[in-house]
């Protein structure tokens, strides 16, 4: 508004200026450029009708939106793989009350590992969620009064299974159905080394969790100052998958063995330090850029582990390339490496009264650690649920050539993507719901009844990111105002202006 009120100003004083001169023609043309400038930077829109908007829905997503200003959509929106399909236009959605539902879990799993099954509501009443087989045998329950419920299952065996899920009203009344697809596969053991400088229970219980995975274990505890007990693998542990230490370990370390082990995490191998046993914080910070400072008597973690902190534990939650990946748990980047500083203690505590809840947090403690099995395809599952007829974009890492469709009679080539890191993708549009195999790969396709409430909950996600990525649309009633007329008109003003002082 303060350009358009100068632009005006100054077109008026020069009128004036040209006008006490007596100098008529040259003031109208001085009051007309001022006029046009106005109008250009003034931002003036057109009354309702200028501006076409097209109706978008799911029957009709595309071809009418290629000339039109603005898109308009219902409460619910579009699917992700909708929206990517249409170019970019200013959205008019009004988004009603959100009912929907949103599930969280693992297609694929290792045999060994717990499932998670976790389910976001917006009521917060009492709700039941169960997990049941393929012969409806109920395998978890939970219930809850609020917004979130999860149900944890051990997979017994590994194969390829659709489970169903149910969540349930306080009176037993079915919410919410449907399939909940799993792939367990039988990967190959981990391969650990673990070097302890003195006995624990800590690392006794964790001995046995990873043994009790089938993991190969290169482990050895320094029992006094010249007796050691080993425990050799059941295979050669050339090249473990990860290392584990106790920090009491790398502080007896000489420096040239400390250097040695720097030089393998930074070649690729994850490190985590167990911290219970820290004692020279000054090393740390010399070291790793780790500051340690001592934790207050007592402390200890909240939830249904109430772990002990380790007696030093990083000075803030996150400081320089250290960043914390969950309670008392910190990694940084080390090469192609990472270090992870584990600041609690005690768990072996819960090895007989918590035992599941004492794996699930160990499995999480090994994914933060950055473990990776070297070769093979790393699958990407999809973000939203696949449905026949719809694009279906598949992502994985280590894949090159062609990806081999046996259902859809195809093979497609994989094509790197600018916005998927070290990953190539393929696109494919399934024919119908079950099991989709790529390239010896397990997809499940969900039917077009299967899960309502969480196919609305996701149209509403993907539209919201669709108008966040969107221009602004214009107000209801109105569009911008063509500014070249604008300028024409102040182009051709200012011209007469100069051809009249040339005269």
């Amino acid at each position: 508004m303060s350009a358009f009120i100068a632009a005006l100003a100054v077109g008026t004083a020069s009128a004036l200026l040209f006008a006490r001169r007596r100098r008529w023609a040259d003031a109208l043309l001085a009051l007309l450029a001022g006029a046009a400038l106005a109008g250009l930077v003034g931002g003036f829109t057109l009354p309702a009708g200028a501006a076409r908007s097209v109706p978008v829905s799911e029957d009709s997503p595309s071809t009418a939106l290629d000339t039109a200003a603005r898109a308009s959509v219902g409460r619910d929106g579009l699917r992700a793989a909708q929206w990517q399909d249409l170019p970019a236009r200013p959205l008019e959605w009004t988004p009603g009350i959100d009912d929907g539902i949103r599930l969280s879990f693992p297609r694929t799993l290792a045999l060994g590992r717990i499932f998670e099954l976790a389910v976001q509501r917006g009521a917060a009443d009492a709700a039941r969620l169960q997990l049941l087989a393929e012969n409806g045998q109920v395998l978890a329950e939970s219930a809850g009064d609020g917004a979130a419920l999860g149900v944890q299952w051990l997979p017994p065996v590994a194969e390829a299974m659709v489970l169903e899920a149910r969540l349930l009203d306080g009176g037993g009344k079915v919410l919410a159905k449907g399939p909940v697809p799993l792939v367990v596969r039988d990967f190959e053991p981990l391969r650990v080394q673990g070097r302890f400088a003195s006995p624990s229970f800590d690392a006794r219980v964790l001995n046995d969790l990873l043994a009790a995975s089938n993991a190969l274990l290169d482990w050895q505890v320094t029992l006094g100052k010249s007796l050691t007990r080993s425990e050799t693998a059941r295979e050669n542990v050339a090249a473990p998958d990860l290392l584990v230490m106790d920090a009491a370990q790398v502080e007896r370390m000489p420096d040239a063995a400390r250097a040695a082990l720097l030089a393998q995490v930074g070649e690729g191998r994850p490190l985590l330090v167990l911290g219970g046993s820290a004692g020279e914080p000054a090393l740390w910070a010399r070291l790793l850029q780790l500051e340690l400072q001592p934790e207050a008597d007592g402390a200890r973690l909240a939830g249904p582990l109430a772990l002990a902190a380790a007696p030093f534990n990083p000075a803030r939650a996150a400081g320089g390339a250290w960043r914390a990946a969950g309670p008392r748990t910190w990694t940084r980047d080390w090469g192609k490496g990472r270090i992870t500083w584990l600041g609690v203690a005690g768990w072996h505590r819960y090895a007989i009264s918590e035992p599941r809840a004492l794996g699930l947090w160990w499995q999480g403690v090994l994914d933060q650690a950055g473990v990776r099995r070297g070769g093979g395809v790393v699958w990407e599952e999809p973000a939203d649920m696949p449905l026949p007829g719809e694009r279906l974009a598949l992502c994985a890492q280590g894949v090159e050539g062609e990806a081999d469709i046996p259902s859809l009679r195809q093979r497609v080539r994989w094509q790197r993507r600018p916005d998927v890191a070290d990953a190539a993708c393929i696109a494919v549009w399934p024919e119908k719901a079950g099991w989709l195999e790529v390239s010896g790969h397990k997809v499940y396709v969900f039917g077009r009844g299967d899960w309502p409430l969480w196919q609305k909950a996701q149209r509403r996600d993907a539209t919201a990111l669709y108008a966040a990525r969107t221009p602004a649309a214009p107000a209801k009633g109105a569009a911008p105002l063509p500014a070249w007329p604008f300028g024409v008109a102040f182009a051709a003003a200012m011209l007469g202006l100069w051809w009249r002082e040339r005269r």
